[in-house]
């Protein structure tokens, strides 16, 4: 009713208010309702057919069916079963199955079922809850249909025997409500409730028994509920009149002794216990039991034969006796006591356990023999020769054992240590017990040996060479040196350093001193130092450090940065008069000879000439390794008086370099024929090897004995040019006169001399070379030098005429007189 009260207040609120007004009182609706509002409830009861009414809902909420279905009205039963459904048309509210109490409610005084009615336009929601109302369908049952109760004849009048109650799946009114028995004179029934409201029946024994008499009862219990019409269950209780128990159980032995190993499998035998009962049947038949947890744990007996097995590990070293109590029951209820002593002997199946009480951490490498570097025990849980142990170190390890005290070791050094052999020893300590079956167990010790600096720096070479080009820039690394250190940490740091004695000027290449890297610091000139040599130091980081050298050798390679320089003609000018060539010299007289040197070395000092320039290039040609300017055919009357040539001479280097020499060349008559062969004799050309093998013997011949020649006659010169006016001499370079890299050297040179006379005077003679090329000096300078030149050679002619001699070069042939005498105004002409 007062739902329906609330459904009439929303529906008035509704028809009178606006659509504001609406929506606003229809939240507030929906609010009370989920919050406070009244709920349908209905009663029902249990096994209705199904379809049957519960309640009209449009009409307990006051809406005709018309507007119960225009609001789209319907029922959603809480749980995942719909036990409901609503007729839309008509509002009335049925249920879908047959309800079963029992099942839906079980055990339960009350059984109430949800539901939830929703309405649209607007939007409702109304609870609902339906009861469902037990009705009397079962009756009380018995968990067994038929009792059988023992009861011995001696039991006094008063005792009471347990029954187990019946059960009525109904409640309240409907369930269980008394028992009855049928009559006898013996038992009646009463009943017992407990706190929790659980009821027991007893039954009471009224008077004693007699087995003589009667050895069975046959009793009926009757269980009743209170339903309309009740409805009742039966139990058939037999009591069986048991004969009196005057006998207990005898066992064979008050305590049995047995011994068994600890290593006995589950299930082993251990011993058979035996009791005896004189009494019949049930009275006579004896079970066997133990009095203590603990024995239950460890083995098992087996209650009808008296057997004990092994149920665990029995462990000697955990308990070497155990004492069982066993309890022998006959059926009657009497019983005795025996024991079990069981001794457990010892097996060997505990290994030794190795025990390391103090580690070093490391030890120095340089440590005595004996030092201690372990303290170790071992023990063994078992017990004689099963418990008593040996230790030893497995392998060749520079350690021992020594016995402490009782079953303690100390581990100490043997011998002498090397870390840089080994640096960790792992010690593995095998310790055997004496058992039959020897069990042993290992222990590794691990020993790191601490380094000491007793090793000194390794250089990977004695000594390192390296090259670099000269003219290199500063700070260019050109290789590095390299030592190792067999220690470890900073005894094995290596720092690099050169080696300087006080005073020593800083040199040319640094060592960096954490990775070697060896770098030259300035530029070097192989012209001036063809090697560095320093020394190389490599020290450790340990205290005292330990050090070793090495000899650092840096060889300069030569680069092509000189050119040549061209000794003669001298480029001062001193040649600007030229050279004197016969009109009638044919192809192949020698006019004059370039010579030049190259202060390089190798390749970059080999030479080559070539004629770059000529008045007329076809009346000359140029040896392109001896540098002798020839006529390249015979000279003509129509050839010019003068000429002008350009030699160029020309390095092998890379790039190359050059250098240019200029002639002039006059051509005059009045030469003798020996001195025209003597020009014209050319040597036969020669291929570059052949031609360096004889200069090479040549020289070695030739120097010896001509150093000494050589030296005597220029001083003799010298004296004599010292009595005139001095004049300008050609310039040489410094190294001229000691590189092996020229075309032509200076103590390899000799003169040409021409003496005047008959053909027959005339012969080959080899003098020291004293330049004298009065075509090349200037005006004063020509006739001081021309003045020096002829008071030697008018001495030396002087020398001669005594013998009817004059001297003639190597390679002169006998000419005219008149080419003799004009030796005077040519040019001395060298040859190589």
């Amino acid at each position: 009713m007062k739902g329906r009260l609330w459904w009439r207040g929303t529906a008035s609120g509704r028809r009178s208010g606006g659509g504001e007004r609406q929506v606003l009182l229809w939240l507030v609706c929906v609010c009370v309702c989920e919050s406070g509002a009244e709920t349908l409830r209905y009663s029902v009861a249990e096994e209705m057919a199904r379809d049957s009414l519960v309640g009209n809902v449009a009409q307990d909420l006051g809406l005709s069916p018309s507007q119960l279905a225009a609001r789209k009205a319907r029922v959603v039963s809480e749980g995942s079963e719909q036990h409901f459904r609503l007729d839309p048309h008509s509002g009335v509210l049925t249920v879908t199955e047959t309800l079963d109490r029992e099942r839906i409610c079980p055990h339960s005084e009350s059984c109430a079922l949800l539901f939830k009615l929703f309405f649209e336009n607007p939007v409702q929601l109304i609870r609902g809850e339906v009861e469902v109302r037990d009705v009397n369908d079962h009756s009380p049952v018995f968990p067994q249909k038929e009792v059988v109760l023992e009861v011995l004849e001696t039991a006094s009048p008063g005792s009471r025997f347990s029954l187990e109650s019946a059960q009525d799946e109904d409640v309240g009114i409907n369930g269980l409500q008394n028992y009855s028995l049928s009559p006898n004179p013996y038992f009646s029934l009463a009943l017992e409730k407990w706190k929790g409201g659980a009821e027991f029946v007893k039954l009471v024994l009224q008077k004693p028994l007699d087995r003589e008499e009667q050895r069975e009862l046959h009793l009926v219990l009757t269980a009743t509920d209170g339903g309309s019409p009740p409805r009742s269950g039966t139990a058939q209780v037999r009591v069986v009149v048991l004969d009196a128990n005057d006998n207990m159980p005898v066992f064979s032995r008050e305590v049995y002794e047995v011994r068994v190993a600890e290593n006995s499998p589950p299930g082993q035998l251990v011993v058979r216990v035996s009791a005896a009962d004189p009494d019949e049947g049930s009275n006579g038949k004896v079970r066997y039991t133990f009095s203590s947890e603990r024995s239950r744990r460890l083995f098992n007996l087996n209650a009808e034969t008296g057997d004990i097995y092994v149920a665990s590990n029995l462990d000697f070293e955990e308990t070497e006796y155990h004492d069982i109590e066993v309890k022998a029951t006959d059926g009657g209820g009497l019983y005795a006591y025996s024991k079990v002593h069981v001794e457990v002997l010892d097996v060997n199946d505990n290994a030794p356990e190795i025990a390391l009480s103090s580690v070093s951490a490391s030890i120095p490498e340089d440590a005595p023999p004996r030092t201690v570097v372990a303290l170790l025990s071992v023990r063994d849980r078992d017990s004689g020769d099963n418990g008593r142990t040996e230790c030893a170190i497995e392998g060749d390890v520079p350690f021992s054992l020594t016995a402490a005290f009782a079953n303690h070791y100390e581990l100490r050094t043997s011998a002498a240590l090397d870390r840089e052999t080994t640096a960790e020893y792992n010690v593995s300590i095998v310790a055997t017990d004496w058992g039959r079956a020897r069990l042993s167990a290992r222990e590794s010790v691990s020993v790191r040996i601490a380094d000491v600096n007793d090793n000194a720096p390794r250089f990977t070479q004695a000594a390192y060479s390296m090259s670099v080009s000269e003219n290199e820039a500063g700070a260019v690394r050109i290789g590095s040196v390299k030592a190792t250190d067999a220690d470890a940490g900073a005894n094995g740091r290596v720092r690099y350093a050169l080696v300087r004695e006080e005073g020593e000027e800083r040199p040319a290449v640094s060592v960096d001193a954490e990775s070697g890297a060896v770098s030259v610091v300035r530029p070097l000139d192989y012209e001036e130092v063809r090697a560095v040599e320093v020394t190389v130091r490599a020290a450790d980081g340990g205290s005292p450090p330990r050090s070793a050298t090495a000899l650092l050798r840096v060889l300069v390679r030569d680069e092509n940065d000189n050119a040549p320089v061209v000794l003669h003609p001298p480029a001062d000018g001193g040649a600007a008069l030229g050279e004197l060539v016969p009109r009638r010299a044919r192809a192949g007289y020698l006019v004059a000879k370039v010579v030049a040197v190259d202060a390089d070395a190798g390749q970059n000092a080999w030479l080559c000439y070539e004629l770059a320039k000529a008045t007329e290039p076809g009346l000359f040609r140029v040896g392109l390794h001896s540098g002798e300017v020839r006529t390249a055919r015979a000279v003509g009357e129509r050839d010019a008086a003068r000429h002008r040539l350009v030699v160029l001479v020309r390095d092998r280097g890379r790039p190359p370099r050059s250098a240019s020499a200029t002639l002039a060349v006059a051509l005059a008559d009045g030469f003798s024929e020996g001195h025209l062969r003597a020009s014209e004799e050319a040597p036969a050309a020669e291929p570059d090897g052949r031609l360096t093998l004889y200069l090479s013997v040549c020289l070695a011949c030739v120097s010896a004995l001509f150093v000494a020649g050589a030296a005597a006659a220029v001083a003799a010169k010298v004296r004599r040019a010292r009595r005139g006016e001095p004049g300008t001499l050609p310039t040489f370079p410094q190294s001229a006169a000691d590189s092996s890299a020229g075309s032509l050297p200076r103590s390899y040179v000799y003169d040409v001399r021409l003496a005047a006379g008959t053909v027959n005077s005339e012969f080959r003679f080899l003098g020291p070379l004293l330049p004298c090329f009065p075509a090349g000096l200037p005006q004063g300078a020509a006739e001081q030098r021309s003045s020096l030149c002829s008071a030697g050679l008018g001495q030396e002619e002087g020398d001669w005429a005594v013998q009817g001699r004059a001297p003639l070069s190597e390679g002169t042939v006998p000419g005219a007189a008149e080419e003799n005498a004009s030796l005077d105004q040519s040019p001395w002409l060298s040859h190589q």
